[in-house]
């Protein structure tokens, strides 16, 4: 896995908004001791990285042990843990359409200064800021420091928070933000943008010129840095990240990829009535199965997913975009809660895709590309309607049990 995406793996899984509380019981928190013994291990590898004891000390103030409340919070999904139309409701809610165009016309000049160095639209930038901070008015409250410190203490994830820490350090040292604003998610994640250290270190950019690279107060520097990753993630400035469409009666969902020029020919129609591109690969998505609300996807919607794994977050805001260019709403049902797998039950159709040879993801309970192409393999295989969308009834299917 990239270094990038292994980080939106994280971001996915821990830093989105808060699912149900797992059964497990959360890490302990280390007595004092024990943290103040990793926080003196940790100062040579500071040093190391041109971190002063003035800035280690200051980093550190205060900080004389675990949370437990972020240890308690590392049990919990985000965005894996719930349907994408739940998900959508709160991201691309009315409310925050409004607010984004608001903002949108408010910020004209900078997004339109940002979109001609980046190429990247203002309307996507706006949707990240959206999702991510709902533009700029919640970035976070958890200080950044202790957070990391106590997964970093506590080998939650290995050793990726110790060194998100010692990224951290480097910041303060380069003097970007000060260790009393330098706050954001209980992951780490932090500011308007929502971004882990080792990102904030390659990609955030001083776009106001004030020299520091603020993503926690400054909208043209939050918003900037957006694009600058986008485009170090290989976003291409010619294609959307995709669009809601209608299919035709009778549509050969085992011909779900293609070119865009192909799905036009058979019947797929944009659900804002414009044309399809002439060109350009695109693979069809229905994440909520066959008569739900249905998309073709493009390359960016993978840069989205690089930015965060969680297909829900990646359509929200795709869909969040689409939404402030003043698009359309859309129009199909969901399916009911009945007609989906929760986590146990998509852990179990991963293994028994595995079984089939069909699967060679990890067993980790939650949707994405890798079970959605399977469960396509395993529909055309037994002349089911192959939308890859995983139900009770295809579990069943699979395992022989009721």
């Amino acid at each position: 896995m990239r270094p990038l995406v292994a980080l939106a793996v994280v971001l996915a899984a821990l830093a989105g908004p808060v699912g149900p509380a797992a059964a497990q019981s959360a890490p302990k928190a280390a007595p004092s001791s024990e943290f103040a013994r990793f926080v003196a291990a940790l100062r040579p590898e500071a040093e190391a990285r041109g971190v002063s004891r003035a800035t280690f000390d200051a980093a550190f103030a205060g900080v004389t042990g675990p949370d437990p409340d972020i240890l308690a919070r590392t049990k919990r999904q985000g965005e894996f843990g719930r349907p994408v139309w739940e998900y959508l409701v709160g991201a691309v809610s009315a409310g925050r359409i409004a607010r984004g165009q608001a903002r949108g016309k408010a910020l004209a000049a900078t997004l339109s200064a940002i979109e001609a160095r980046y190429r990247v639209p203002a309307p996507v930038l706006l949707a990240f800021w959206g999702v991510e901070s709902d533009f700029g008015a919640s970035g976070g409250s958890v200080p950044t420091i202790r957070a990391l410190a106590t997964l970093a203490q506590a080998r939650h994830r290995g050793d990726l928070f110790r060194g998100e820490l010692l990224a951290a350090l480097q910041i303060l040292q380069r003097g970007d933000i000060t260790p009393d604003r330098m706050k954001g998610s209980w992951a780490g994640a932090m500011g308007q943008v929502q971004f882990l250290p080792s990102t904030f270190l390659k990609h955030a950019v001083d776009f106001d010129g004030d020299g520091h690279r603020d993503i926690w107060r400054s909208d043209a520097d939050a918003l900037a840095s957006i694009a600058a990753y986008l485009a170090d993630l290989g976003w291409k400035p010619e294609l959307s990240w995709g669009y809601a469409v209608t299919l035709p009666d009778g549509f050969d969902l085992t011909r779900y990829a293609g070119d865009l020029s192909d799905f036009a020919r058979r019947g797929v129609r944009r659900l804002d009535g414009g044309a399809l591109p002439a060109s350009g690969a695109a693979s069809l998505f229905l994440p909520g199965g066959l008569g739900a609300p249905a998309f073709l996807i493009t390359e960016n919607f993978e840069v989205i997913r690089a930015y965060n794994t969680s297909d829900s977050y990646a359509l929200a805001v795709g869909h969040l975009a689409d939404r402030l260019a003043g698009g359309p709403a859309l129009a199909a049902p969901w399916p009911s809660a009945a007609a989906r797998l929760d986590s146990a039950g998509l852990r179990a159709l991963q293994e028994g895709l595995k079984a089939e040879g069909l699967y060679a993801g990890d067993v980790d309970g939650r949707a994405g590309p890798k079970l959605r192409e399977s469960v396509r393999r395993y529909q055309i295989r037994e002349n089911l309607p192959a939308d890859g969308y995983a139900t009770p009834a295809l579990l069943a299917r699979l395992t022989g049990r009721p």
